[in-house]
């Protein structure tokens, strides 16, 4: 996955996407460089377009990631409600405290 990951920063800093780029990168970030697999990625990306592929892939992962956002939404109304449950419960006892005063 580096070896793509390097092609992307590559892509989005306008750099050549080339082997010696690529290899740089790689070590850079401290990876092992196999030269065979940049050959191959730079091979495979001859007839990409990259930018196209980055937002299908984006477009791609949106719904997947619109379930998580509605979740993390819920769980915060619960625990909004679970504090005013608790504000209402205060109130309470504090009324029938005044009661028997």
């Amino acid at each position: 996955m580096e070896y793509i990951y390097a092609a992307m920063i590559l892509h989005t800093t306008e750099k050549d996407i080339n082997e010696e780029n690529v290899t740089k990168i790689l070590e850079a970030a401290g990876a092992d460089v196999d030269e065979s697999r940049v050959k191959a990625l730079i091979a495979a990306l001859e007839d990409v377009d990259i930018e196209e592929a980055m937002e299908t892939t984006a477009m791609a992962a949106a719904p997947a990631a619109a379930p998580v956002a509605e979740a993390a939404a819920e769980e915060e109304e619960e625990e909004e409600e679970e504090e005013d449950d608790g504000a209402t419960e205060q109130a309470a006892a504090a009324g029938l405290g005044a009661l028997f005063g």
